[in-house]
């Protein structure tokens, strides 16, 4: 997250020096690569939320565990870091026409991969609310997580949390139409949907999990909701079912 905001701090500057010369190259490039590649950085902290909100409701109720909602999709995220920040240095280094559209092209395609990442993502979690909604609280994890589960910061996190992917999402898809039409295009030199739908949905994104933090969220549990790379599914549901029998023992 806060390698993300960096770039953003760093993009922004290089707009602002763009005003005293729009057709500097150099601080075209300085506003363009960072801006571009930040919200990957963004997207990784998101994906590990989630991964943890998961171990909190109970890892049987997923589709996939924790770890491998993490890893795919932060893997996801660096390849297309990758891409975006192997186009941008093309782009910087292009002595012709031709290859600066080449890295044009590899940041377009490195934007769509998060595009497409995003919404896969956004899907699946929503897959897991339904599941949700469908598990009694006596179906859920076990009882370390059940104070949590009913506390409102934690419900509010996770609003806000939801809240952050999609505007990070709509940012992405404006960044993706932009690239695709070129640096000379249309949409990349119209001022008024690049102040509506991108500093904003970035500052947004931001706000949104600033205010409802993950540390005030998970009311200080962050690192007791952490993954394991040794554990699998099956351990997590004989863990949770453990743990339920515990509790229906207790009042029985």
């Amino acid at each position: 997250m806060v390698c993300g905001l960096v770039l953003e701090v760093v993009g922004y500057a290089g707009r602002i020096m763009l005003h005293n010369n729009p057709f500097d190259f150099n601080n075209f490039i300085i506003y363009l690569v960072p801006l571009t590649i930040a919200p990957a950085f963004l997207a990784g902290a998101l994906y590990l939320c989630l991964s943890r909100i998961i171990i909190v409701h109970g890892q049987h109720i997923s589709r996939f565990s924790p770890r491998t909602y993490a890893i795919t999709f932060m893997t996801s995220d660096f390849i297309s870091l990758v891409l975006q920040g192997a186009g941008g240095g093309i782009a910087a280094t292009a002595n012709t026409h031709s290859g600066s559209e080449t890295g044009r092209a590899m940041m377009v395609a490195g934007v769509v991969f998060q595009v497409v990442s995003l919404l896969v993502f956004m899907l699946l979690w929503l897959e897991f609310v339904f599941r949700l909604r469908k598990t009694t609280e006596g179906n859920k994890g076990g009882s370390r997580f059940a104070e949590l589960r009913s506390t409102k910061k934690f419900f509010l996190f996770q609003w806000a949390l939801g809240a952050a992917v999609l505007l990070v999402f709509i940012r992405s898809v404006y960044r993706v139409a932009e690239l695709q039409q070129g640096f000379n295009g249309p949409i990349a030199n119209d001022e008024v949907s690049f102040m509506i739908l991108e500093g904003p949905m970035i500052f947004l994104a931001i706000l949104a999990v600033t205010v409802f933090h993950p540390g005030i969220g998970f009311d200080g549990q962050w690192s007791s909701a952490a993954w394991s790379v040794k554990n699998s599914r099956k351990a997590a549901f004989e863990m949770s079912s453990s743990s339920m029998e515990e509790i229906q023992g207790n009042h029985a």
